[in-house]
């Protein structure tokens, strides 16, 4: 018995290190993927970006950051970043009681480019985030801010020749088809232009 016990443990203990050879696999491969991604962005557009918001906030404007669910959520953490580490205005919709009052009056596919109409004012850039550069609503709000004359910086990823990428002054595109993969990189690109920001205030000032 002491010997099948033996064994067991043996070939479970195999078992136990492929499985973790894999997925140490699985993760490296992971962050070589980011790594790629993220770095594909050229520095200019990064700093173009990071241009228009210093533009609108010597103007006295906001940047308006949108986006729908993971991207929501990077809007969310952007938009907190600028104003509270950066010192620029900002502002996102991911309030409920809004969601859900301009969804219903105007359809879930109109209510970002109602609600820029009633937020947004001269001045201000629209930075519009979808992983798939197709979601109706973050399009339709693109051409909203468009037709009112504000500059427009766009994040999509997925086909290359999705609508949202055709739209912005500046269009910032991931080539891949993982939302995390996307949506990790999206949050990265916005956070180094903050980052850039901060570090061209410490220049100025130094």
């Amino acid at each position: 018995m002491g010997g099948n016990l033996w064994c067991v443990s043996s070939r479970t203990g195999v078992l136990g290190f492929l499985i973790l050879e894999r997925s140490a696999e699985f993760f490296s491969g992971y962050l070589d993927e980011l790594a790629l991604k993220a770095g594909c962005v050229l520095p200019v557009e990064l700093v173009a970006a990071a241009s228009l918001v210093d533009r609108a906030s010597a103007s006295g404007g906001k940047v308006l950051v949108v986006g729908n669910g993971g991207s929501a959520a990077i809007a969310s953490h952007v938009v907190i970043d600028l104003v509270k580490a950066a010192g620029r205005r900002a502002m996102t919709f991911n309030e409920a009681s809004l969601l859900t009052c301009y969804g219903n009056d105007f359809g879930f596919a109109n209510w970002v480019a109602e609600a820029i109409s009633s937020y947004a004012d001269e001045g201000d850039v629209a930075v519009l985030i979808s992983s798939s550069g197709e979601s109706d609503d973050i399009v339709n709000g693109a051409e909203r801010a468009l037709d009112m004359g504000l500059p427009v910086v766009t994040l999509s990823g997925f086909n290359s020749a999705n609508r949202l990428r055709q739209m912005g002054e500046i269009n910032l595109w991931v080539d891949s088809s993982s939302y995390n993969v996307v949506e990790i990189t999206h949050q990265t690109w916005l956070l180094m232009v903050i980052d850039y920001l901060i570090e061209q205030d410490k220049n100025r000032l130094g």
